[in-house]
């Protein structure tokens, strides 16, 4: 038996968030509706293929030396029409993703590599993804979670609040790369900002922090 010593993210498996958006699914899919939903990162897939097998077309989005890995997953769990990848990057959204517009985005992880105004810039693009009505599901590492001890920018405002994390923290977590961490009230403001209704809010036991909005 072999031991995976990979670092776990504070936002890995399944959790609140994902179940409220495969609610929305299962909800959708009772009406006899059609639902398409964008899923990144992509990952291994795991979300991406439970969706599928809700009768949802899911695209995958990641960076592009992704798409093989992916592929090769979809293939090898059943899902060869379901699925579909798309390559991706939060700085350069690109343009009619393939499988757009969509019902449901979810973003797991991913804005907390941005500078606060770059983060501003691609929801923005993300909301256009979204059909009237559709909505968007955010995840994003808390201020208040243990990722903010003795980390650098605590007593910065969003706007400014981008550093590496604590060194105790980055190698937990093998981040060593800058990040913005949220409050609530910080991920409520940006979805407001961004033209977003924002339908919920919460912080995880974790302290990091989702929010639900809908395009309007």
């Amino acid at each position: 038996m072999t031991t995976n010593t990979k670092p776990i993210s504070p936002e890995s498996g399944s959790d609140e968030l994902e179940r409220l958006a495969q609610e929305d699914i299962a909800k959708r899919r009772r009406f006899g509706g059609s639902v398409s939903a964008l899923v990144l990162p992509a990952g291994e897939g795991q979300l991406a293929f439970r969706l599928a097998k809700m009768g949802c077309a899911v695209t995958g989005a990641d960076s592009a030396d992704q798409e093989r890995r992916f592929t090769g997953l979809a293939l090898a769990n059943g899902f060869r029409d379901e699925i579909r990848f798309a390559a991706f990057d939060y700085d350069t959204i690109p343009e009619d993703i393939p499988g757009g517009p969509f019902d449901l985005i979810i973003c797991r992880r991913g804005l907390c590599r941005l500078p606060y105004g770059s983060a501003r810039t691609a929801v923005r693009r993300l909301l256009l993804e979204l059909k009237i009505g559709g909505k968007l599901y955010v995840s994003v590492l808390g201020l208040h979670s243990e990722l903010g001890d003795n980390y650098p920018a605590i007593e910065e405002g969003i706007e400014h609040r981008f550093a590496v994390l604590a060194d105790a923290m980055a190698e937990k977590y093998a981040m060593h790369y800058p990040v913005c961490l949220y409050t609530e009230r910080n991920l409520f403001s940006l979805m407001l900002e961004c033209g977003a209704s924002v339908l919920r809010t919460f912080t995880t036991t974790h302290g990091n922090v989702k929010a639900v909005a809908v395009r309007v």
